[in-house]
């Protein structure tokens, strides 16, 4: 089972891929931002060198971009911001996958008593409006981009387990499944080595689009202060240092703008082929 699984997406889903053109625009999107983040340091060492004697000056030959009030290079800034993204993006997606994950198949395996306590929780977390969890738990907590990965991940894990739930709800009498229990593989084996890889498809879309929610969130919480805090970059703190000088010094809030719509767009782009990809009622 696994091995035909393997071979349907290495097959199939890849040639689905390869003819799908929003998918493919939104992978060379994401390619060009971890280009973008790979080569920061190369470009400057420091982004937040100070040169008041540059400050405010437009895009340029010698500053593409422009540069800040404090004459700080905008694409320098915007590189090492790229970082802060990706890094937000993935940790944040990872931890939300992982608890995902683990509650999402314990309750589609077990089922019972154990399903029912489980999705009630996810149910009560899903009352919450995110975004105002995120902000009343930041409250309690330094503005630290390793706390806002945290957060971010601890409060979005719960579409991913209701996911995985129902594809342990669909695998878990397969024949394949039956056969691995008659032959006496424990509880643990039979999750992890047989029914959970056969239930990542949904996952994978979910984490590329969540990718994209993460980098929003960050962004969201970086412009109203409270989450990544200067001289680090990221692109919603250099919004809301642009704010102020919109009218006369329009390149600080309008590239760091298009940075943050042009990479979400991009993991969407792509989070929506690999969702197409993979769905078995599609033809190629």
């Amino acid at each position: 089972m696994l091995r035909t699984r393997s071979a349907f997406i290495r097959d199939v889903v890849w040639q689905r891929l390869r003819h799908n053109r929003m998918a493919l625009s939104g992978g060379v999107i994401v390619l060009c931002m971890f280009l973008m983040a790979s080569i920061a340091s190369f470009v400057s060492d420091d982004p937040s060198v100070i040169n008041v004697g540059e400050s405010l000056l437009p895009p340029s030959w010698a500053h593409l971009l422009g540069t800040d009030d404090l004459g700080r290079d905008v694409l320098v800034r915007m590189l090492y911001g790229a970082r802060i993204s990706l890094l937000v993006g993935f940790v944040a997606v990872g931890i939300s996958c992982l608890i995902g994950i683990f509650f999402g198949a314990l309750a589609g395996y077990y089922g019972g008593w154990v399903d029912a306590l489980i999705m009630r929780f996810v149910d009560i977390m899903l009352c919450f409006p995110t975004f105002f969890l995120i902000l009343a738990v930041i409250a309690f907590l330094d503005p630290s981009i390793w706390n806002i990965m945290i957060v971010i991940g601890l409060t979005s894990w719960m579409g991913v387990a209701r996911l995985i739930r129902a594809e342990f709800l669909t695998l878990r009498q397969r024949d394949f499944v039956l056969a691995a229990q008659a032959l006496g593989s424990s509880d643990f084996r039979l999750i992890f080595r047989h029914i959970l890889p056969n239930a990542m498809s949904p996952v994978l879309v979910s984490a590329t689009l969540g990718v994209a929610g993460a980098i929003l969130t960050e962004s969201a919480l970086s412009f109203l202060g409270i989450g990544v805090q200067p001289p680090t970059p990221s692109w919603g703190n250099m919004l809301i240092a642009g704010k102020q000088t919109l009218g006369s010094a329009w390149w600080l809030s309008v590239f760091p703008g298009l940075a943050i719509l042009i990479t979400v767009l991009g993991y969407n782009l792509l989070g929506e082929g690999i969702r197409d990809a993979l769905d078995p009622r599609l033809k190629e």
